[in-house]
Parts: structure tokens; sequence; C-alpha cells
């Protein structure tokens, strides 16, 4: 629901919107309402990400009430009243993709058509306003052809969203639901659902439970994005020729995503000064360990930068130790692989995929039974092995990247002459592109619970660490934690530590 638009004397143009006010025309047959658990996590994650340097919607306020509606929040049979709740949102503007596929045409498949189909002179509306308002110095370089136009507005959003999704990779950080309608025109993150940020790192981690097919995990966000951006090319037509904006699409993607994620990369690794081809190989074996080992994605990036450097390292050991800590223990590991299916269930599906592949494929999808049957043989794996031998093999992994590692800062160490302002200069690039906090689950659910009791000082201690996500001594004074702060699940853990057993379980729809 818009409040209206308000533009200041900088020559900035927000919009204000409110999230959860109630039932418009366009609210369909629901109720138009947002809830309590759902407001605040939108409220913190788009704040979480203003401050991370990520381009996003902002949060005004929130607001909650004693209005009740009822949500069946896990689709599992078992509704529950849930406080009423509004969000003020505010961006420059809330268009997205999606409002550009009103115009579509009959889907060959269903025979769905967009509301305004062959209203083509509506879409010339939007694009004037679109590119006139968000991209004026496009509009001016172009006013004479609106094809050349189009086609360097249609450009700058792919770069844009291009750098959006490096951002989002970079810190961890999963959307959830990336539809054409939450992907913003002017590269924005917007539309917090189902979002988390990676704890454990895993590629294939999804944070959406009830992305069953794993569409939107994390390593297929780049992916998901340009299919999305596809789908703009095709609603844009003819105002945009297909092919020239297929051409555009192909020739600009890849190449700004993976400029922007080495970049990005290059920085949170320390490498400040020369720019290797073998950099990206570097980064792909450090992801891979961290995946070997279970490490925490956050946590581990930001201990990197007191990795031991020069002719004569000291506290090698020490910081193995310290990295390893990082890693996944027996117990953590036994828990994420843990079979989803009950054992009867999963062979009765094996020997239909191999009696009726046809009725199989009604009922279930061969890549969800492929995945059960790795998590039975990642568990049978894990329960012979011990927890000092885990350590051992991690602490392998660690010292074969590590090693690797040094020899690379050996080489920005070498084309930067005096090893002191360099060390210097590495270090303050480092901490100021790996962040101390995110919006990890667990502490939202932490705020949530104690909101849901009436307690909003969570809400609120949270918001301030996250305001200030690369904290460093002596820089920003951490907000201290209270007894008995941080909800009923914290037992005095500092959120900047390694996440706690029990937020693996924590099941976000």
């Amino acid at each position: 629901m818009y409040l209206g638009e308000v533009c200041t004397a900088a020559g900035e143009r927000w919009e204000l919107q409110l999230k959860g006010a109630g039932p418009t025309p366009f609210s369909r047959q629901a109720d138009g309402r947002k809830v309590l658990r759902s407001s605040i996590r939108e409220f913190l994650c788009s704040e979480a990400m203003f401050h991370l340097g990520i381009p996003t919607t902002r949060a005004g306020a929130c607001v909650t009430s004693q209005s009740t509606v009822v949500r069946d929040v896990f689709y599992d049979g078992n509704p529950k009243y849930e406080k009423c709740t509004v969000v003020l949102r505010i961006a420059s503007t809330f268009l997205r993709f999606g409002s550009f596929e009103i115009f579509k045409s009959a889907d060959e498949h269903t025979g769905r058509e967009g509301p305004s189909v062959g209203r083509n002179d509506i879409r010339v509306q939007m694009l004037d306003y679109v590119i006139g308002t968000f991209y004026p110095e496009i509009q001016a370089a172009h006013a004479d052809n609106s094809v050349q136009r189009n086609a360097a507005f249609f450009r700058e959003v792919t770069r844009r969203t291009a750098r959006m999704v490096a951002e989002w990779q970079c810190v961890g950080f999963c959307h959830g639901v990336l539809n054409t309608d939450n992907m913003s025109i002017v590269g924005l993150t917007i539309d917090y659902g189902p979002f988390g940020f990676l704890d454990r790192y895993d590629p294939d981690h999804v944070c959406n439970a009830s992305d069953n097919a794993g569409r939107y995990a994390y390593s297929k966000q780049p992916e998901v994005c340009k299919w999305n951006l596809q789908k703009l090319v095709e609603a844009l037509e003819p105002e945009l020729p297909r092919e020239l904006g297929e051409a555009i699409l192909a020739e600009e993607f890849d190449a700004e995503f993976r400029r922007r994620y080495l970049q990005k990369m290059r920085r949170k690794l320390g490498l400040v000064h020369a720019e290797l081809e073998d950099d990206g190989v570097l980064v792909a074996k450090l992801l891979e360990t961290m995946h070997l080992t279970g490490a925490d994605f956050t946590n581990t990036f930001r201990l990197l930068s007191s990795f031991p450097v020069g002719p004569e390292p000291q506290g090698m050991p020490e910081f193995l130790d310290a990295l390893t800590a990082q890693c996944a223990s027996l117990e953590e590991l036994k828990l994420a692989f843990r079979p989803q299916m009950d054992p009867r269930q999963l062979s009765m599906m094996l020997m239909l995929a191999q009696s009726n592949p046809q009725l199989f494929a009604l009922i279930g999808t061969r890549a969800s039974v492929t995945k059960e049957l790795e998590r039975v043989e990642q568990q049978s794996r894990l329960e012979q092995l011990s927890s000092a031998e885990l350590l051992s093999r991690n602490r392998s992994h660690w010292a074969d990247w590590l090693q690797e590692y040094r020899a690379r800062l050996e080489k920005d160490r070498e084309g930067a002459g005096d090893s002191d302002t360099w060390q210097a200069e590495r270090l303050r690039v480092m901490r100021a592109n790996n962040p101390k906090y995110v919006l990890r689950n667990y502490i939202a659910q932490n705020a949530i619970e104690a909101a849901e009791n009436g307690d909003f000082s969570e809400v609120r201690r949270v918001l301030k660490l996250l305001e200030a996500p690369y904290h460093r001594e002596g820089e920003a004074a951490e907000v201290p934690e209270a007894e008995g702060a941080g909800g009923a699940h914290s037992g005095g853990r500092s959120y900047g530590s390694k996440p706690p057993l029990w937020a693996a379980e924590l099941c976000v729809t």
C-alpha cells in the first residue's frame, strides 16, 4: 500500500510503502496482513544488507498490534494465531521485472496470459517512466532513438543485477524466492521472505523449506538471476528486440558477475596489489576446503585476517586450532546429513523407480532420491569416523590450502614494496570486507521470540550490531549483552561466534 513519494533537496527520490496494512484491490483472496515473525525478519535484514554495503530496500519502521491472524507456518496442518504487524518499506522504486510481465502473451503450456496483453502503449509509458526517472543519463544519451535507449537500459539493469548477486555470494546471502516479481528493476535486494545467511558452507544450501527442488539454492542464485533477466527480455519485446536483448545478456551478465565476484573475493582475502589469473582457482579451492570441512562461512573469512604472514611466521599451530574450531563437529555433520526419508519409504521409491518410471516421475523426482541416497551414504561414513580423525582430516585440508594462500600473499607483498605498509593495508581491507555480524537465522529467531513475548529490546540490540557489521575493536563499541539477553536459546553466546547446534534445525518458510 503506497503512502506516496518524497523527493529530497539533494535530488533523491523515495517511495514509501506499507507492507501488511490490509487488503487492497490487488490482494486476490488474501487478507493483506503481515505477521510479527516475518516483519522482524524483513526489518532487520533489509537494514543488515544496507550496512553490509549491498543495494537494498530499507526499513523505516516496524509496528505491531494486538490484532491477530491465523497462519499455518510450516503448512503442516497446525495453524496458530499470530500478531499483525506493518512494515514501512522505503526504496527509490518498487518496480520489478515482473511489473513488465503484465504484457506477456499466452503461455504455450498453460494458456495463461498477462492482464495487459496487447497494450504496448502502456509498456511504452512504463519504459519512458522507468528510464526517464531512474536512468536519466540513459534517457539523455539516447533521446532520439528508443531502441538504443532501451538496449542501454537493459544493459545497465543486467550489470546491476550481476553485481548485486555477486555481492550476495560474497557474504553468503541466500534470497530464498528469486522469481521475476522479486527482482528489482534498479538492482536492489527486494522482498525478504525465507532468506538466510550461510552458517556451515554448503553450495547446495537451500534456505526456503518449501523449495523442495532446490531451485533457489545458494550456488544457483547467479544462474536464476540470469534466467529472470531472460524473462525481462521477453517482456520488453517489441520495444527491445529479443535478439538484441539476448545478445546483451550473453555479453554482459557472466562477465560482470565474474569481475565483481573476483574483485570482492580478492579484497576478502587481502590481495590488495597484484591481480593474478589464478586467483579464481585459489578462491574455488578455498570454498572447496570450506565445504569439505564444514567451515563457518562468515567466521572463516573473518579469521583469515589473522593468518600469520612473513618469512618466519609465528603462531601457525594456534591459527590452525582457531580455524578448525570454525569447522563442523561430528555432531553437527550427523545432524546435517541425517536422512529425511523413512528407510522403508526410500526402499519403496527405489523399487518404483525401477519397476514403473512413469509413475515414479509423478510422485517424486529422481534428484530428491539421489540426494537421499547421498545422505544415507554420508551418514554411514560419519558413523565410522571419530572426532579425533575428523579434526586431523580438517587440519590436513586447511594446511594444504593455507600453503597456497601463503605463496599468493607473498606475491602480493612483493609488488607492494614496504612490507609493514602492505600488512597494514591488507588488514584494513580484509576487516572492511569480512563482516563479523550477519543476520543468521538463529539471531533473528532470538529477537522474534523475545518480541512475541512483548520484549523488543533484543530487536534493538541486534539492529545495533547489524549497523556495524565490520566491527573492529577500537572503532565501534559493541552493544553490551545484558544478562539473559539474546532470547531463550542464546545462553549468553556472542553473535560473532559460531552458531549453536540448534540453529541448524531452524526451518524457514
